[in-house]
């Protein structure tokens, strides 16, 4: 009798031994089948960003080649391109690193469609422009075989090429940033975080015009109306300017892109205007920005 119980409790034993050993299989097969799910998908991540990037970097080489304003713009953001494809090609692929990189890539992706749109509107405006050049030079053609019997038509003329000769100031912009002890400036739109200011607009291409240095005057006005920077202020004509800061510029007729930076601190909440004004003291741009 006691010998038929032992036996009955040695197949109960192995028969739960069983089920554990079942189950513990069916367990191990599911971790191993999810795992090479996963290694599957970030693999073919890393494969679609490291081809996606390739063809940034291709198009980036195809800006660049032709010759425009924009060019050192292009290729600092290929630069940056090219690290993050090295990085990539390198990485183990692992999900926190793909996460990291897509970020990056897709940030560097934003700033190519902001280039590529400023380089095509900077086109768009030097067709205009050399059009507009093309009919001058026309006018002034007949106008100097007419010249003793159209006189009254070659002032105006005249008056006509002055007005075309004049820079146009394009683009202007400005950016908040804090500034890390590494030199990385971070952007933002808190006052309270904010330490410089950069400022940026580009002189726009003009063959009209006299090649030369220009001069050009930069006031910021805080949400308190008051002026920031040098704070200097010089006679214009019958009136007077104060300015945060003065850009000189060596202009050959060729699209000039102007950057400067503002430094400050106990930057206030508010709107910010900014006003360019060339050496006559006329306003040849302004724009405003808002801090919270």
């Amino acid at each position: 009798m006691e010998n038929k119980q032992n036996n009955s409790g040695l197949k109960a034993a192995v028969v739960v031994l069983g089920l554990l050993l079942l189950g513990s299989g069916a367990y191990i097969y599911k971790m191993t089948s999810d795992n090479k799910e996963t290694v599957t998908t970030l693999t073919s991540e890393k494969e679609t960003l490291v081809n996606d990037l390739k063809a940034k970097i291709a198009a980036y080489d195809t800006l660049i080649a032709d010759d425009n304003a924009l060019k050192a713009d292009f290729e600092a953001q290929k630069e940056e391109m090219e690290k993050l494809l090295v990085a990539i090609e390198k990485s183990k692929g692992d999900a926190a690193a793909m996460r990291k990189y897509k970020d990056q890539y897709f940030r560097l992706k934003r700033d190519m469609d902001n280039l590529v749109a400023e380089n095509k509107l900077l086109k768009e405006q030097n067709v205009v422009l050399t059009s507009s050049l093309d009919s001058t030079k026309i006018v002034l053609t007949d106008a100097k075989k007419f010249n003793d019997t159209l006189v009254s038509q070659n002032d105006n003329l005249t008056k006509t090429v002055e007005k075309g000769s004049k820079l146009s100031v394009l683009n202007l912009n400005v950016l908040a940033v804090k500034e890390r002890s590494s030199g990385k400036q971070i952007e933002t739109d808190k006052a309270s975080r904010a330490d410089k200011l950069k400022i940026s607009f580009l002189i726009a291409e003009n063959q009209i015009a006299k090649s030369g240095d220009r001069t050009y005057y930069v006031q910021i006005i805080d949400a308190k109306n008051n002026i920031l920077g040098d704070k200097e202020t010089i006679p214009m004509g019958d009136k007077s300017l104060t300015y945060t800061f003065i850009t000189k510029v060596k202009f050959e007729n060729k699209t000039v892109q102007v950057k400067q930076e503002v430094a400050g601190k106990d930057f206030q909440p508010g709107s910010y205007f900014v006003n360019v004004f060339n050496a006559t003291g006329e306003m040849v741009s302004k724009t405003s920005f808002s801090l919270r």
